[in-house]
């Protein structure tokens, strides 16, 4: 992340882009990143929560006036998006700046937050989590680093710092842990979560709680993973997301196109969307695939309407 984003090599103003699922450390690293860099600038401000927030009555300029805040450390009360605009381009535009814009969701909330680069002085960088690939489409953004999930090696690491307090698991709990890290695979929210959840419990439990998950997820991790398909369009994506969950993980993409058009539901824009929001993969052979936390997540959608007949 910091190579990419050339602190020292270049004067221009910098987008990068970082996307993923939920759940994947987006946010953290971008902290780590804010944490570890933002002394070489003339101002830095990280706003958090941005998809949350934007909702809220006052939200939209809260946002605006924590920039100017955070910048230039004077309070100032904005009256509406469209002057907060004017009003960030006229104080930062001669300053070099970090500015990170997490969990964007909406082109309009890019727009209000770091309109375009002429807003920022030279040499200002901008970081942009979402879960949403379309966000950055076009010239956006310069340059886009994708998240991958934990290795096993990272998994275990992470995961026994919260289920036994130390870096690797205790004797008598290395196979089920690995049982675990494999349910979670690789996704640190659902390590942090169920590591938690786990410590100080008997392996007995562990074997209880394993086996539960694997017919109700964890409630913690689906809500997070959850807001991906709230967030979804329309009805039609959410199906098309269902129906692969339940039914097409591994079939050709051209064929589940056909099936699902036939019932209606749009398939090519469909799976094009899921794919953006970082719901559903494509791998080189056209098959479709998504983690399995996601495919549990859709499953579970399904379970709750008809816990006892889920068919």
């Amino acid at each position: 992340m910091i190579d990419l984003l050339e602190i020292q090599q270049s004067n221009d103003v910098l987008l990068l882009g970082m996307w993923g699922m939920g759940g994947i450390g987006k946010t953290t690293i971008a902290k780590a990143v804010y944490n570890k860099i933002g002394r070489n600038f003339d101002g830095r401000s990280f706003l958090a929560n941005i998809r949350e927030v934007w909702e809220q009555i006052v939200g939209q300029v809260s946002l605006q006036e924590q920039i100017l805040f955070d910048i230039c450390k004077e309070t100032t009360k904005i009256q509406n998006i469209e002057l907060g605009k004017v009003i960030l381009k006229d104080r930062l535009r001669h300053k070099r700046i970090l500015l990170v814009l997490d969990d964007i969701n909406t082109l309009d909330q890019l727009n209000a937050l770091c309109g375009c680069r002429e807003y920022l002085g030279p040499g200002s960088r901008i970081i942009i989590t979402t879960r949403d690939m379309h966000i950055m489409r076009g010239n956006r953004v310069d340059r886009v680093y994708k998240m991958k999930e934990m290795d096993e090696i990272e998994s275990i690491e992470l995961f026994s710092w919260h289920a036994f307090k130390q870096a690797s698991p205790d004797e008598d709990f290395v196979e089920i842990s690995k049982n675990v890290i494999e349910y979670s695979g690789g996704l640190p929210l659902a390590l942090e979560v169920l590591g938690s959840y786990l410590f100080d419990r008997s392996v007995t439990e562990w074997k209880c709680a394993l086996e539960k998950l694997k017919r109700i997820p964890n409630d913690q991790v689906q809500k997070k993973l959850k807001i991906s398909y709230d967030g979804l369009n329309d009805d039609t994506e959410k199906e098309i997301f269902l129906d692969i969950a339940c039914f097409f993980i591994g079939m050709d993409r051209n064929d589940v196109i056909q099936i699902l058009d036939g019932c209606e539901l749009y398939a090519e824009i469909g799976i094009s969307v899921l794919v953006e929001r970082s719901l559903v993969i494509v791998d080189d052979k056209n098959r479709l695939g998504m983690h399995d936390l996601l495919r549990d997540m859709g499953r579970e959608i399904i379970r709750e309407k008809s816990p006892k007949e889920p068919e």
